[in-house]
C-alpha cells in the first residue's frame, strides 16, 4: 500500500513548546490507521520524536504496523494494542470539582499547552486535573466540551477525546518536579459524547518505574455507568535543565 500523505498538526494543537500535544497526536494518527484499514478496535501509539507543528507527516503501511515519518525521521508508530485496557473507576462530579479547585499549576512545565496549559484560556481544553481527596496517585477534573470540537452531528471528534485523556495522566505525577512526556498511548473510544455535555476525567497512577510512569484514564459521562473512554499511556521523565 503506497503512503498515506498530507497529514500535518495545526500549531493550535501543541503540548510542549514547538510539537504537538502527544494525546491530539495519537488521536490523529490512529485515525490513519483505520483509514488504511489496520485497525477495527483499541489503537496504541509510540511517539519515538516529538511530533513537529505545520510540518507534513507521512504515514507508510508496514504489514500490521503503521510509521509515521517527518522526511528521513520516524516520528511514531501504530498498531493494535494488546492487552485490553482497565479504566480506573469514575469520580463522583462534586468530587471532580473539588480536585480541579485542588489544581496547582506551580511550575506547569508547558503552560501553553492546549489541553492542560493555563496561558490557553480561549481556544484550549482548559483541562486541570487536581488530586483527588483519599485516592493517592489519582486525579479528576470536568470537562464540557465545545462545539467547535465537534462534528457535524454534534459528537466531539475523535482526536479531542485522546486529548482530554492525555494530560490528566501527566499530573497523577509531580510535573513541576520531574516533567515528562508522553510516550505510548493505548485507548479505546466507545462513545464520543455530545458537545457540551458535562464530562469527568480520572487519570490513576498504576506504577514508577524509574524514568517512566504506567497511568490509566477514562472519560465518564455517568458514574454508574462504563466509561466513554479509557486509555493505557506510559510517561517518560525530562530532564529539568533540558526545557530551558
Amino acid at each position: 500500500m503506497p503512503p498515506v500523505p498530507g497529514l500535518a498538526i495545526a500549531r493550535r494543537f501543541n503540548g510542549p513548546p514547538g510539537s504537538a500535544n502527544g494525546g491530539y497526536a495519537c488521536g490523529r494518527l490512529a485515525a490513519l490507521a483505520r483509514a488504511a484499514g489496520q485497525l477495527d478496535g483499541c489503537a496504541a501509539v509510540t511517539l519515538h520524536l516529538p511530533v513537529p507543528l505545520d510540518s507534513p507527516l507521512t504515514y507508510q503501511v508496514a504489514g500490521r504496523r503503521g510509521h509515521a515519518w517527518h522526511g528521513d525521521d520516524l516520528v511514531a508508530s501504530v498498531a493494535a494494542a494488546g492487552a485490553p485496557l482497565a479504566a480506573p473507576p469514575p469520580v463522583e462530579w462534586a468530587e471532580a470539582r473539588a480536585a480541579e479547585e485542588a489544581f496547582d499549576a506551580t511550575g506547569h512545565p508547558f503552560p501553553g499547552c492546549f489541553v492542560c496549559g493555563t496561558e490557553r484560556p480561549l481556544d484550549g481544553l482548559g483541562l486541570r486535573p487536581g488530586p483527588v481527596v483519599g485516592s493517592p496517585g489519582t486525579v479528576a477534573c470536568t470537562w464540557s466540551p465545545a462545539p467547535d470540537l465537534a462534528d457535524e452531528e454534534g459528537r466531539i471528534r475523535a482526536e479531542f477525546v485522546w486529548s482530554a485523556l492525555d494530560c490528566p495522566g501527566g499530573w497523577t505525577t509531580d510535573p513541576a518536579r520531574r516533567p515528562r512526556v508522553l510516550g505510548r498511548m493505548a485507548a479505546a473510544v466507545r462513545e464520543l459524547p455530545l458537545a457540551g455535555v458535562p464530562l469527568v476525567l480520572v487519570g490513576r497512577l498504576e506504577r514508577l518505574d524509574g524514568r517512566t510512569a504506567t497511568i490509566g484514564t477514562a472519560l465518564y459521562g455517568r458514574t454508574d455507568g462504563p466509561p466513554l473512554a479509557v486509555a493505557g499511556s506510559v510517561w517518560v521523565a525530562l530532564d529539568r535543565a533540558a526545557l530551558g
